[in-house]
């Protein structure tokens, strides 16, 4: 089996920020959020509050948009064009996507893409609260074992040495800037 990471990996730039970005425009009331985001924003740059507290206060945006869903599969259709060729012409049946963007976006994408394994952050796609922790780093190792206990990786591909701990399980591992992929070790 082989394990890509999403943003930056085998979709050119970050979903999540860009879905953010369609959202304002797309859903001007979402914007009512902004003073919230930029408040938490300065509190996890400033080390007082954690990622993830600063994550869920940027999706408290949700709440203003009614259509999250329909909104969702909007976007992911308008972005498909993102997911890059190289990964396209060595796509398989068994890839599995490992990502710490919210799981109801990845899992929009992978459902366009035939994937059937996604394990990605578990957010409340109404709230913009999570059901978990984020999936990031070690969290990824830990929920690949709990989900799917005795994965062999032949290949992982990633944009970020974060990913490491799912690196060291792959028999081999790559980094991926823009196009180019190169052997991680």
């Amino acid at each position: 089996m082989n394990v890509y990471d999403f943003d930056n990996t085998i979709f050119r730039g970050d979903s999540t920020f860009g879905f953010v970005g369609y959202c304002y425009s797309r859903r001007p009331k979402s914007l009512l959020n902004l003073p919230r985001t930029a408040w938490y924003g300065l509190l996890y740059i400033l080390h007082i509050v954690p990622k993830l507290t600063f994550k869920e206060n940027l999706y408290h945006m949700f709440v203003y948009i009614p259509d999250m869903e329909q909104l969702t599969e909007q976007y992911t259709e308008d972005r498909m064009n993102h997911i890059k060729d190289w990964y396209k012409e060595q796509q398989k049946e068994d890839d599995m996507i490992i990502s710490a963007s919210p799981a109801f976006l990845i899992e929009s994408f992978c459902r366009r893409l035939h994937i059937k394994y996604v394990l990605a952050s578990p957010v409340n796609i109404h709230t913009g609260r999570y059901d978990g922790l984020n999936c990031h780093g070690k969290e990824k190792v830990r929920r690949l074992n709990e989900t799917y206990p005795g994965t062999v990786i032949d290949s992982f591909y990633s944009d970020s040495y974060s990913d490491q701990p799912l690196a060291d399980l792959s028999k081999q591992a790559y980094i991926v800037k823009g196009d180019y992929i190169q052997s991680w070790r």
